[in-house]
């Protein structure tokens, strides 16, 4: 297995917790971040434009996913150029279909024609795909992100999407492939293998990073301790 510094795919830290994103900032392994309105409301987020301005005054050197937050067409143009607005290092996260599941792609198109720089997110089907890969413009920066770990959890291998997607990213330089929903540090280097340019990576996995390439008999021994370590304060007997 490589080791991290290894590796060509470009982390993204992901929360939504104003301290742990300005920490992760300043990581020389992190290349961007990625926040999402779940995020925020776990992080009792109540002033979205506050926080973001914020969060840019202190990070301007890396990009940033923010979402737009309606459920309407027109209101989610409005609501990607507002956010367009606020930094140039700010990618704008729109989803790749309304709740009833009607595609986003026109407004996909719109956005393209007006420059911004989007993040196209919970793409799950290669109909999906198709659909958001026909209306890019190939000078236009613009992430897919892929939900691998949703796609894994209904028990289908997302890595034959990302295939599928790198076919098409030969022909749009500024098309970048993103891993998304990463459940294990495992899943990074899953990324890497099928070429993805990007993975979100959340907190409690980034923080794990130091384990990659640890020796399996030491984590065994270090495993066993934690056991018997754990019996004995608890006072258990037999």
């Amino acid at each position: 297995m490589s080791t991290i510094e290894e590796l060509n795919i470009k982390i993204f830290a992901d929360g939504a917790d104003f301290a742990s994103m300005v920490e992760m900032s300043q990581k020389s392994y992190i290349f961007g971040l990625t926040t999402n309105p779940s995020l925020m409301k776990k992080a009792g987020i109540t002033d979205y434009t506050l926080f973001a301005k914020r969060l840019l005054s202190r990070i301007n050197d890396k990009p940033i996913s923010f979402e737009v937050i309606s459920n309407d067409l027109s209101e989610m143009f409005s609501q990607a150029m507002k956010i367009s607005s606020w930094a140039n290092n700010v990618f704008v996260k729109i989803p790749v279909c309304l709740t009833d599941g009607t595609s986003t792609v026109a407004l996909i198109k719109s956005l393209q024609g007006e420059g911004v720089k989007i993040n196209v997110t919970a793409v799950m089907t290669k109909k999906q795909l198709d659909e958001v890969t026909s209306v890019l413009l190939p000078g236009v920066p613009t992430v897919i992100s892929i939900f691998s770990g949703r796609i894994a959890d209904t028990g289908i291998l997302p890595e034959k999407l990302f295939l599928e997607a790198s076919e098409v990213r030969t022909q749009m330089p500024a098309l970048k492939l993103l891993w998304a929903s990463t459940r294990q540090t495992l899943d990074i280097f899953r990324a890497e293998s099928v070429k993805a340019d990007f993975i979100t990576v959340p907190n409690e996995i980034l923080n794990k990073l130091p384990l990659v390439g640890k020796d399996l008999e030491t984590y065994s021994a270090e495993t066993v301790q934690m056991f018997y370590d754990d019996a004995l304060s608890s006072g258990l007997s037999l």
